[in-house]
């Protein structure tokens, strides 16, 4: 369902490169459950905003369902994020007047599963 090919991820600052992964490869099973753990800056918030489709890798590919993501459009990476994938942010991310019931309708409603 889903699979990391040598996943690198860079980040230029100033004249310096950061590399925040280094060739990870990993997959992953139809409903298998996971943890990503590892000490702060290790780079575990980098992919998951790269299997989340927030973050572009710099080299490798992510497969998705047997498709690369190479050639993604920014459409294909909405419908990715509308209808594949969840989230649960470190900040909530909450439209704050709102219930917390409002908030997760309005995110169904956006997806169109609501």
């Amino acid at each position: 369902m889903l699979e990391l090919k040598n996943i690198k991820k860079d980040y230029i600052v100033g004249d310096n490169v950061i590399q925040a992964l280094r060739g990870v490869s990993l997959n992953f099973r139809k409903s298998e459950f996971v943890s990503i753990l590892g000490p702060s800056g290790c780079g575990k918030t980098t992919l998951l905003n790269i299997v989340g489709g927030l973050d572009r890798y710099t080299t490798g590919d992510l497969v998705i369902n047997n498709i690369s993501t190479k050639k993604y459009k920014d459409s294909d990476w909405d419908s990715y994020r509308n209808n594949s994938i969840g989230f649960v942010f470190q900040n909530y991310n909450l439209i704050t007047h709102q219930t917390v019931l409002t908030n997760v309708e309005l995110a169904l409603t956006l997806s169109r599963s609501f």
